[in-house]
C-alpha cells in the first residue's frame, strides 16, 4: 500500500525534497530492481483535420513517416467533429490496420470516445468495444487535467466531469483494454486538489488494475502565461513526482517525461520515482532530443536504457 493521504500532503508541504526523492527512489528500487529506465518510440497525429474517407491518405502517409523513424505505436488524437461518428473511426483504424498490421494504436482520449459514443447513440461501453474490434489497442488518459471538479478545466477534458473521465477508464478496463492515466498540474490548483486526483486513480487501480503507467507533466511556459497562473517549476515538478510514485505504489510505471521536462529535470526525475522517460519522438522545441541523447542521459543517471513497446510488455533489444 503507498504512503497514506496524510504523509502525502506532509510531502507537499514539506521543504525536504531530497528526502523525498530518496524514499521515492526507494519506492522504484522495490519496484524495479534491475535498474533498467525504459522509453519508447511513437508518434502523435491530429485527426481533427480529416473528415472523409479521402484523408485517411494523409494520415496512413504521416504514420510512414513515423514507422520510418522507428516508431512502434501512434497515438490518434483531436476534435471530434459532427463527422466523425465511430463508423468514421471504425473505417479508420481499419485502413491503419489492414496497412500497418504490426503498430500499436493507442489512441482516444475519455472525451473524444465520450463525444462519439453521444454522437453515435451508443453506450461509453459498446463504443470502445466496436472501436477494439476495428484496432483500436489501448486508451491515453492525457486528458485528464485534474481529477477535481471544483478546477476549471485548462485541457481537453473542457467542461467534463471527473466522473465521466473515470467512466471511460473503468469500461475499458471492464473489456480489458488497458489504459495510461495522467495528472496536468500546475494550473491554479492547490495540493489537496493534487491529492484529490492521485486518490481517484488510485481507487481505480485497485478496483481495476487497468492503468498501465501514470505520467505527472505541467503546463507549458505559454499555457501559463496564457491563462494568468505561474509556471510550475522543477522543484514543484519532482515533488508532485516523487510522492505520485510513493502513493500510487499499485500502478507499476511512473514517467519522468522527457515532452514537458527536457533532459535535466527528465535525468534528475529517475531518482525521484520515475522508471521511464515516455517517448523520444513527442518533445518539441527547447525538450527535442534524440534517442540516443535519451539513452545517455538514463546511463549517466546509473541506468540501462531500454525501449519498450506502449504497454511495458515487450522490450526491444538496441
Amino acid at each position: 500500500m503507498g504512503i497514506s493521504w496524510k504523509d502525502a500532503l506532509d510531502c507537499f508541504k514539506s521543504d525536504d525534497l531530497i528526502g523525498i526523492g530518496m524514499e521515492a527512489d526507494s519506492v522504484r528500487r522495490r519496484l524495479h530492481p534491475e535498474g533498467v529506465v525504459t522509453y519508447t518510440i511513437d508518434g502523435r497525429i491530429d485527426h481533427g483535420n480529416s473528415a472523409a474517407d479521402a484523408d485517411f491518405e494523409h494520415i496512413c502517409d504521416r504514420i510512414s513517416g513515423i514507422v520510418a523513424m522507428g516508431g512502434t505505436a501512434v497515438t490518434l488524437q483531436g476534435e471530434v467533429s459532427p463527422a466523425h461518428e465511430i463508423a468514421w473511426f471504425e473505417a479508420l483504424f481499419r485502413t491503419i490496420r489492414q496497412r500497418f498490421p504490426a503498430l500499436w494504436l493507442h489512441s482516444l482520449s475519455a472525451s473524444e470516445i465520450l463525444a462519439i459514443a453521444q454522437q453515435s447513440g451508443l453506450t461509453v461501453q459498446d463504443a470502445i468495444a466496436r472501436l477494439r474490434d476495428a484496432g483500436l489497442d489501448s486508451i491515453p488518459g492525457d486528458d485528464a487535467g485534474i481529477l477535481d471538479d471544483a478546477v476549471r478545466h485548462q485541457g481537453a477534458r473542457g467542461k467534463r466531469k471527473t466522473e465521466d473521465w473515470i467512466a471511460v477508464h473503468r469500461a475499458a478496463h471492464e473489456l480489458r483494454i488497458q489504459t495510461t492515466a495522467t495528472i496536468m498540474f500546475g494550473g491554479g490548483e492547490t495540493v489537496e486538489h493534487r491529492m484529490n486526483h492521485l486518490e481517484a486513480v488510485r481507487q481505480l487501480q485497485e478496483e481495476t488494475g487497468g492503468f498501465a503507467s501514470f505520467t505527472p507533466s505541467t503546463f507549458t511556459p505559454q499555457a501559463s502565461a496564457r491563462n494568468g497562473f505561474e509556471e510550475a517549476t522543477a522543484v514543484e515538478y519532482l515533488k508532485t513526482l516523487a510522492i505520485s510514485r510513493m502513493y500510487l505504489d499499485n500502478i507499476e510505471n511512473v514517467q519522468s517525461n522527457l515532452e514537458t521536462q527536457g533532459l535535466k529535470v527528465l535525468q534528475v526525475g529517475l531518482r525521484f520515482g520515475g522508471n521511464d522517460v515516455g517517448s523520444v519522438l513527442l518533445a518539441e522545441g527547447a525538450n527535442a532530443a534524440t534517442e540516443e541523447q535519451v539513452r545517455q542521459v538514463i546511463r549517466d543517471a546509473g541506468f540501462k536504457p531500454v525501449q519498450r513497446d506502449t504497454l511495458y510488455r515487450t522490450m526491444f533489444l538496441n
